[in-house]
This record gives structure tokens, sequence and C-alpha cells, in this order.
């Protein structure tokens, strides 16, 4: 079974991103392999400076969507960037990973892919877990972005530090 790279693993990705964007292709390339985004452009050392920039203008999109406060606007803005980088899905099977679904081109530079990814990801992950599922930290100065994976849906902060820092402070807070 081939697992679906445009499910949470891309929405995580995102989130990567968003949190310590890269500044070099060199380390754009290397987030890429450390989220096995596959692609030849990566694997060939072939990242450039368009990349880097098309991958800003994607995650600057997609922050307007995770800091969308309306649904119907969260999903407006889901929208808009499936038409800018998608393409009709199609089955693929390169390179004998088995059959598969690419929103995409075969072969497209790696900003392109990596909004694709991003875009499809969220899509996929706002219709199958809930329209509610990204948001902003909640610990007070931090506004890292998180993806809401939980069971529960309930999640509010960006990491487990976050929500302990922020445990503390509420019971320091009741207990002076």
């Amino acid at each position: 079974m081939h697992l679906n790279p445009y499910g949470a693993d891309a929405v995580l990705l995102a989130v990567n991103l968003a949190t310590n964007p890269p500044s070099t292709p060199e380390e754009l390339a290397a987030r890429c392999v450390e989220n096995k985004v596959d692609s030849s452009h990566v694997r060939d050392g072939l990242v450039t400076e368009d990349d880097l920039a098309a991958v800003r203008v994607a995650l600057d999109e997609w922050l307007t969507v995770v800091d969308a406060t309306d649904e119907q606007k969260r999903v407006d803005l889901v929208n808009e960037m499936l038409a800018k980088y998608t393409a009709h899905p199609r089955l693929t099977n390169h390179a004998g990973t088995g059959w598969h679904m690419h929103y995409r081109p075969e072969e497209v530079p790696v900003g392109r892919l990596v909004a694709t990814l991003i875009s499809t990801g969220t899509a996929l992950h706002l219709a199958g877990r809930g329209i509610s599922r990204l948001g902003r930290c909640a610990t007070e100065g931090c506004g890292n972005v998180y993806a809401d994976l939980s069971r529960g849906g309930r999640q509010r902060y960006c990491s487990p530090a976050c929500s302990n820092r922020d445990a503390v402070r509420r019971h320091r807070a009741r207990t002076a």
C-alpha cells in the first residue's frame, strides 16, 4: 500500500517550513529530503533561488489559510491555492513506487512541487479532519502554527513545551 504524500505529511511540511523558513536553496533541498519530498530536482541538487521564492509565496498564502477565522474564508483561500498550484489528478507509477495519485504534472520545479503538496495536503487535512484543524499556538508570545492531528481535535499549542509553559503560567496565576 502506498501512503498518500498529500495527507498529514504535507501539512506537517508546511508547519515545518512556516515555523523555520529555509533561507537558502540548499536548506530547502535538505528540508525536502528530511520530509521525504521525492523529486528528481531535489535528488540532482537542482533547487534554485526561484524555488525558494516560490515556496515563500506559497507559505505566505498558506499562513492566510491558517489565520482565517471564518470557515468559508478558509475554504475560499484553500480553493484559491488549489486552483493556482494543482493540476487534474492522475494515477502514476513512476520509478516502480506503486500506483498512486499526483495532483501535478510529472516534472515540476521544487517550488511548485512544495506548493502543490501544501495546498493539496491542507485541503485533504481540513476536509478529512475538520476545517478548524489549523491554528496558531495559544501560548502568549509564541505564534507558531500547528496542524491539529489529535484524535479529539482540541489542539491549541504548537508543541508539548508550549503547552506545559502555558499550564505553568496558568497555575502560577491561580495560586498567586
